[in-house]
C-alpha cells in the first residue's frame, strides 16, 4: 500500500482503531491458541485444521498491517464552507430524466455506494472535485458519456 494521505472521518478512523485493537488483543490470542491446538493433533503436513489456522494468523497480520498504514498516513476530514466539492462534501446530483441524488465525498476506505458515499478516488468524486454549484461533468463509462449537474454542495 502506497503512503498517500487517506481520507477519513472522525468515526471510520475510531472505527478502525477498535478493528486494529480488537484484532491485536483478542484475534491474534485466539488463532494462536488455535494453533497450539492443531500442532496437538499431529503431523502436520497433512493437518487441515493447522494449515487452516495458519491462513487465518496470515489474514489476521496482514489486516494489522494495512489498517496501521491507514491510520499512520490518516488526514480527518473536516467539513467546511467554501462553495466548491471537497473531500467531506455533501453533494446533490442530477442527471436527464434521473432524480436528485445526494452523496457524501469521502476518502477511498470509508466508500459505500448504498449508504450514500463515495470516494474522491472514483470517476463521479474526481469530476466533482474543485466544481461549484450548477456545474456540470461529464463521466466517461464503458456505456458512454454520463453527465451530472450539481445542484447543491454543502
Amino acid at each position: 500500500m502506497d503512503t498517500a494521505k487517506e481520507y477519513l472521518s472522525q468515526e471510520k478512523y475510531d472505527e478502525l482503531g477498535a478493528e486494529l485493537q480488537e484484532l491485536k488483543t483478542v484475534a491474534r490470542k485466539e488463532v494462536a491458541e488455535h494453533l497450539e491446538y492443531a500442532k496437538s493433533l499431529g503431523d502436520l503436513s497433512e493437518n487441515a485444521e493447522y494449515h487452516e489456522a495458519r491462513d487465518k494468523q496470515a489474514d489476521i497480520e496482514d489486516r494489522i498491517k494495512q489498517i496501521e498504514t491507514i491510520l499512520k498516513n490518516a488526514l480527518i476530514i473536516k467539513t467546511h464552507k467554501t462553495g466548491a466539492v471537497t473531500v467531506g462534501s455533501v453533494v446533490s446530483v442530477t442527471r436527464a430524466g434521473q432524480k436528485e441524488e445526494t452523496f457524501s465525498i469521502v476518502g477511498s476506505e470509508e466508500a459505500d455506494r448504498a449508504m450514500g458515499k463515495i470516494s474522491h478516488q472514483s470517476p463521479l468524486g474526481a469530476a466533482l472535485l474543485g466544481k461549484k454549484k450548477g456545474d456540470k461533468v461529464i463521466i466517461s463509462t464503458p456505456k458512454g458519456e454520463l453527465t451530472y449537474q450539481l445542484t447543491d454542495v454543502k
